[in-house]
């Protein structure tokens, strides 16, 4: 059992490991290609696009072939296909490339976390959170060996190509070692109907569509925290860009360490609570960060906003995932597909809003988001 969930944990964390390791590397890929600020946004927005649009599919596809296959299959190609960036000539190519990235990542997302659902029901009890911080801890060193190449003059395809084979040789080992999907082989931890209907592509759900808002309120909080919470601090408190890349760190530090531990505090309050609980805390926290102009006080706001959103996602991936009638990867590619268009359009709504007023003005759109999250989370998950 123990070898199941570190196979899957394996995964998670090459994920997080490579994406990181070429988002570190940007800025030498925009001078390779000799491209603006504006033109690699658009190169980001393709990968943001592809993930969207491959997530429904990806639990069609789950249940055709199983999330096991898929996990695999797409871990691979998009650890193979890393090294590609610094080779293609054309920028119709990168932008294919990046399309394709957002598609094979989206799609491992739904799948491995499928996987991630059944170990945890093999532990009956809460688990996924680790599965997040795993993610978490994936990306920190993958920027921080980003960063290492970066310095050291490392050659992109060099960096890549050694990326690509670490991840490759950690994921043919963890492939080995993946749950089969054959559901009768956990028939007596499999919630009741979870077969029925499971083998056809389906829209979110009735019971999926308020799990995917809250979703959607917590993704778009937790991309918006990123991407705006720095120049918040910058801009709207006065500090110096070095103190405001604190507020980053301080968030994403919190998020990591909210996931490592969230397992636990969600097997002792259950997962309507933590939700409820969460998105109080996530009130207050960006309430304080929004009031107050005091810098320390700023940081500990975004500080627990981050600790608040931790668990946010892992919850719902479990609860779509143990939805009654609805395959496990089916369930999240029907929560995630909602969810994740909270960081497509969270980021440049806020962008618009500080355009015309101000930054704080724009963050308060996430606390709406996050007064919405607790109406739903307490309205709408069983306990």
């Amino acid at each position: 059992m123990k070898i199941k969930r570190l196979a899957v944990a394996l995964f998670f964390f090459t994920n997080g490991f490579q994406y990181a390791n070429w988002v570190a590397r940007l800025p030498e890929v925009e001078k390779l290609y000799n491209i603006s600020h504006a033109t690699l946004g658009t190169l980001l927005l393709c990968s943001a696009a592809g993930a969207i649009i491959a997530m429904p599919f990806a639990g069609y596809l789950t249940v055709l072939f199983g999330s096991r296959r898929i996990t695999i299959f797409t871990g691979a190609t998009m650890a193979s296909l890393l090294i590609m960036i610094p080779l293609l000539s054309n920028l119709w190519f990168i932008g294919a490339l990046f399309f394709l990235f957002g598609v094979l990542s989206g799609s491992e997302d739904v799948a491995m976390n499928g996987q991630a659902v059944y170990v945890e029901r093999m532990y009956e009890k809460p688990i996924l959170s680790s599965f997040h911080g795993i993610w978490s801890v994936g990306t920190a060193l993958g920027a921080g060996c980003g960063a290492l190449m970066a310095k050291l003059q490392v050659g992109l395809f060099n960096h890549f190509i050694v990326v690509s084979i670490f991840c490759l040789a950690v994921i043919f080992w963890a492939a080995f070692n993946l749950i089969s999907d054959d559901m009768s082989k956990m028939e007596s931890n499999t919630p009741k109907g979870i077969n029925e209907g499971g083998s056809t592509f389906r829209l979110p759900t009735k019971a999926i569509v308020p799990i995917g808002l809250i979703a959607f309120c917590g993704m778009t909080g937790e991309g918006s925290i990123a991407d705006w919470s720095a120049l918040y601090m910058n801009k709207e408190i006065g500090q110096s860009e070095a103190f405001s890349a604190l507020t980053f760190g301080a968030f994403a530090t919190a998020m990591t360490t909210g996931r490592i531990f969230g397992d636990y505090f969600t097997a002792k309050f259950g997962k309507r609570n933590m939700l409820i609980y969460n998105s109080l805390a996530a009130i207050s926290g960006l309430s304080l960060a929004l009031l107050t102009a005091i810098p320390f006080v700023v940081l500990l706001g975004f500080f627990i906003v981050g600790l608040s959103l931790a668990t946010i996602v892992p919850i719902v991936y479990s609860t779509a995932g143990n939805t009654e009638g609805v395959a496990p990867s089916v369930g999240i590619a029907m929560a995630t597909t909602i969810g994740y268009a909270g960081f497509f359009v969270g980021p440049p709504i806020i962008g618009y809003i500080a355009d015309v007023f101000s930054l704080r003005i724009g963050l308060l759109f996430s606390l709406v988001l996050f007064v919405v999250m607790f109406i739903l989370s307490n309205r709408f998950i069983k306990k």
